[in-house]
């Protein structure tokens, strides 16, 4: 297999034949926009796409432009989609209808076939909840319509059953071809949709749907909110003693990580190839869905959400650099022996200890009162303007070289 990897630089003819657990691991090296290139150009596309674990496909979809997200979108299978649409509709505890809408614009733009098939897969509730906002419903099986309804200025119906008035012009068309579409497809959905929005939906069901879909998010290594907050647990790196008798239990298939910017040649990214498992991608991935709920980043945008994930590799490399003094070996040890958690929370110890020596310190000069303010900030940042190309603006912590460097500048500032 690595020989018939190491020939495809530049022959797509190549890729094509591969099998297709080939085809996986040559895209799992490759950046976003070559990946989605060929994914799309090859005969078993779809097949390739649905192979990927559905975190591993929203990362896909996060990085490429939007053309090509719709169009990976409408192939998606409907586990995949779902977890999508989990990880795009929500701000905090708060559904975003906006949001809803534009998603599922781009469902709709996706084969008939497609939507069939992604359809009993939504969350009844949320559908409910959705349509609640967007249009008022009249009428039904066996209903006499009152006065008031039937002086009504009504939009449409689709079966001479329920009378419907959209509450947004804006979101009319979409709303009004989605629900054709599934009047068409599932008449009992249909009915059981128009018969909830008529009983009016209230807040609770927000609620509701929001438990519903943090289960959904569980089941797939996205831990509740409150236990991803642990990973910011403060440890004495002092007194840190990693463990050596880590034992992992193999949950699922191991996907491809997400890309960071940080493509430097870190201590951490040395000592990865001595430990790469399907165990370890596991346990990393973990760690990364932790961070990105702890801060809800996967909610955010993508910019942020990469931030995260260079604060994870930023932490764990600070950690094993602080432990290892440059000795890979000792390095994979540990990685071998204790969890990815705690050499976490070692990284952000250290960092959180010029935190605490910067709070009681103060300056009113531009530059400095900005390096104050980042290693203020709740998840301490690291201020550019003392890299080599002097950018004014923060980034996240990633070696122990960035934590000495600003050692010794609140050292100085205080004396």
């Amino acid at each position: 297999m690595e020989q018939n990897i190491s020939s495809l630089q530049g022959n797509e003819e190549i890729f094509h034949q591969l099998p297709i657990e080939e085809k996986r691991a040559y895209l799992a090296s490759l950046p976003p926009t070559d990946k989605i290139e060929l994914i799309l150009a090859d005969p078993d596309a779809m097949r390739l796409i649905r192979a990927m674990l559905p975190q591993e496909l929203y990362w896909l979809f996060k990085e490429i432009d939007a053309a090509d997200a719709v169009e990976l979108l409408g192939v998606a299978n409907p586990r995949q989609c779902v977890f999508i649409l989990d990880m795009e509709l929500w701000k905090g505890w708060s559904f975003e209808e906006d949001k809803a809408v534009e998603y599922l614009g781009y469902l709709l733009q996706g084969s008939e076939e497609h939507f069939q098939e992604l359809l009993p897969h939504i969350d009844f509730n949320l559908l409910s909840l959705f349509l609640g906002r967007e249009i008022i419903v009249a009428g039904g099986i066996g209903d006499i319509n009152n006065d008031e309804e039937r002086q009504m200025d009504w939009d449409h119906t689709f079966d001479d059953v329920f009378l419907l008035k959209f509450k947004n012009a804006k979101h009319a068309q979409v709303i009004g071809a989605f629900l054709e579409r599934v009047c068409r497809f599932d008449n009992p959905l249909y009915v059981a949709l128009m018969e909830s929005v008529s009983g009016e939906i209230d807040s609770e069901s927000e609620e509701e749907c929001y438990h519903l879909k943090s289960g959904r998010l569980a089941d797939l290594g996205f831990p509740p909110h409150d236990e991803a907050l642990e990973i910011y647990s403060r440890i004495n790196p002092d007194t840190f003693i990693p463990d050596t008798g880590k034992v992992l239990v193999q949950t699922d298939e191991a996907s491809s990580l997400p890309r960071t910017v940080v493509l430097g040649n870190t201590f951490l990214e040395q000592v990865i190839p001595l430990v790469d498992s399907d165990l370890f991608r596991m346990e990393l991935n973990y760690l990364i869905n932790t961070a990105l709920v702890a801060d809800q980043a996967h909610l955010a945008d993508t910019e942020y959400m990469r931030s995260v994930v260079e604060r994870v590799y930023g932490y764990l490399n600070i950690a094993l650099e602080h432990l290892c003094n440059g000795d890979q070996a000792m390095g994979a040890e540990i990685i071998t022996g204790e969890h990815l958690k705690r050499l976490f929370q070692l990284g952000f110890s250290i960092v959180l200890g010029l935190k605490l020596k910067a709070d009681r310190l103060s300056d009113a000069s531009y530059a400095t009162g900005k390096a104050l303010s980042g290693l203020k900030s709740a998840r301490p940042l690291y201020y550019r303007g003392f890299d080599s190309d002097g950018i004014d603006g923060y980034r996240e912590f990633r070696d122990l070289e960035d934590v000495q460097r600003m050692s010794d500048f609140l050292t100085e500032l205080k004396g």
